[in-house]
């Protein structure tokens, strides 16, 4: 569907607490929406893209209305701050769960798959997407075209039917592509990698590609910071569908911040491509409407993604790089994503298995002589993989035992050298951290570092405090407890007298029976 195509919204029909709401399509040869200014472009940006520019908010409400969107009488968008940096939806009303709090009409929506079909059957993008392949950036090809879209209609200036909502976007970042290189040089080596990784894939969509863009300006193509800042736009709030056909940005579905714990919103899209946002659960007057940005156990990617630090994240990755990763690793489960370390102090099962294959590995990579030893390790290494590919936990509990000796003293070791490169980070960081109008004004980014490193630390040392050999405990386990309805997990400790206490799990009958008929050790 093209830019071209107008929907003409009719009333919201409220039944029942859902609502329906119907689109007719009508062909025009003028633009679908409604701008509400009538200006001829004007000579240079009509959008100022200062850090400090303010945010006009309200003019974008008036154009949502104007064009068809549709909302919950108490949904409303709200700022902390002097220039609307952050721009939030909450609501002021008590809403039950399964209520359609916004709509938003197909034609308002930026979709990658429209933008490609506008520009590439009106201009030679072949040398465009030349450079994108020689860069190997084809994968991010549905985000390039968001960005060129947004140019194209930044270049209209207020002459642009999307202007009220690009001048109401943010401003300032807090991610990845923002920092400077001083605030990157006190990230723990993790987080840099993914800092790199972002600032690469900016460059890649915004160097030589550009260049060869046949509409876009001259002035556009040199202005660096412009192409920033519309990539951080389109990476901060263009989300894939749910079919994983297209990427879209929403205009005022993008005012809704990210939960980890509990989703407020979650985004729907009929046939005809119109957009609405549903609760998900009971939600009383006063709170935020939020949705989700990704995997709320990976707060650091969060970060550099969308420059936020998500404290309520249940776990952190465990930061555990090896040298080399092989079949045999990624076989047991080794992603950024699952070697984690909980806010409980708990470890995830792939850590454990990771350490372990570690531990066996190294016997023979050191030089180890004793052949009866390295021939036990090398079974016991295969007997590990097999058990875990054949979903065998007795096997794998029972390596794991053990050798558990070995693989603790490796976790504390890896802890240790870790909280060690974060106090040597946050030294750095404080060599300026105390000059606030100096930190302010040349590396503002600095405090969200160093949360975010303060927040790593801590969560290393609950987990050191948890395995270390200076516990008054002797041993310690996962269990799964499950009844005929639900499963839950608990952590176990064995004190030195043999008496074992969980925490967690499904707890108790009012009659002080255990709601758990069934119970497996995990690890």
């Amino acid at each position: 569907m093209m830019y071209s195509n107008l929907l003409m919204a009719v009333p919201l029909v409220l039944s029942g607490g859902n609502f329906s709401l119907a689109f007719t399509s009508t062909s025009h040869t003028s633009r679908a929406l409604t701008s509400l200014y009538s200006a001829e472009p004007i000579a240079g940006l009509a959008v100022n893209i200062g850090e400090l520019a303010e945010r006009d908010t309200s003019a974008m409400e008036r154009w949502a209305t104007a064009n068809g969107v549709q909302r919950f009488d108490g949904l409303k968008l709200r700022s902390a701050d002097k220039y609307n940096q952050d721009v939030f939806a909450v609501t002021t009303q008590d809403v039950a769960a399964g209520t359609p709090v916004l709509s938003v009409p197909e034609p308002m929506i930026m979709s990658s798959n429209k933008a490609m079909q506008e520009f590439r059957s009106m201009y030679d993008m072949g040398p465009a997407e030349q450079i994108l392949s020689s860069v190997e950036a084809e994968s991010e090809i549905r985000q390039y075209y968001l960005m060129l879209k947004l140019l194209y209609e930044l270049e209209q200036g207020t002459f642009s039917l999307f202007f009220p909502w690009l001048n109401s976007l943010p401003r300032y970042f807090e991610n990845a592509v923002s920092m400077t290189s001083f605030c990157v040089s006190c990230l723990p080596s993790l987080m840099r990698k993914l800092n790199q990784k972002e600032r690469g894939n900016q460059q890649s969509l915004s160097l030589w590609s550009i260049q060869k863009v046949p509409f876009l300006s001259d002035e556009t193509k040199a202005n660096e910071e412009l192409v920033k800042w519309v990539y951080q736009i389109v990476y901060t709030r263009g989300f894939e569908t749910p079919d994983g056909e297209d990427i879209k940005i929403v205009p005022m579905g993008d005012m809704f911040n990210h939960a980890s714990d509990f989703v407020e919103v979650e985004p729907w899209y009929d046939e005809g491509g119109n957009y609405y946002a549903y609760t998900t659960y009971d939600i009383p007057a006063g709170s935020p409407l939020r949705m989700s940005y990704g995997d709320p156990f990976n707060p650091s990617f969060l970060m550099a993604r969308y420059g936020f630090f998500d404290e309520n994240s249940p776990a952190t990755n465990c930061k555990l790089l090896p040298e080399k990763i092989n079949q045999d690793m990624l076989d047991l489960g080794y992603s950024e994503t699952s070697m984690l370390f909980y806010n409980t102090g708990e470890v995830s099962e792939e850590v454990w298995d990771i350490l372990l294959y570690m531990h066996l590995s190294s016997l023979q990579d050191e030089g180890y002589t004793d052949k009866e030893a390295l021939k036990e390790a090398h079974m016991d290494k295969r007997s590990l993989i097999d058990a875990h590919k054949a979903g065998d936990y007795e096997t794998k509990q029972m390596l794991h035992q053990k050798y558990y000796q070995y693989t603790s003293a490796r976790l504390l070791e890896h802890i240790d050298g870790f909280v060690e490169q974060l106090d040597k980070l946050l030294a750095k960081a404080n060599t300026i951290g105390g000059n606030a109008v100096y930190v302010k004004n040349e590396h503002p980014r600095l405090p969200l570092i160093m949360k975010h490193n303060e927040f790593v630390k801590d969560a290393f040392l609950t987990v050191r405090s948890l395995y270390s050999p200076d516990n008054n405990w002797k041993d310690a386990t996962r269990v799964m407890e499950c009844n005929d309805e639900e499963c839950a997990e608990a952590l176990c400790v064995q004190d030195f007298n043999g008496e074992w206490n969980c925490e967690g799990g499904l707890g108790y009958n009012e009659d002080g029976s255990e709601r758990a008929t069934s119970k497996q050790v995990i690890l």
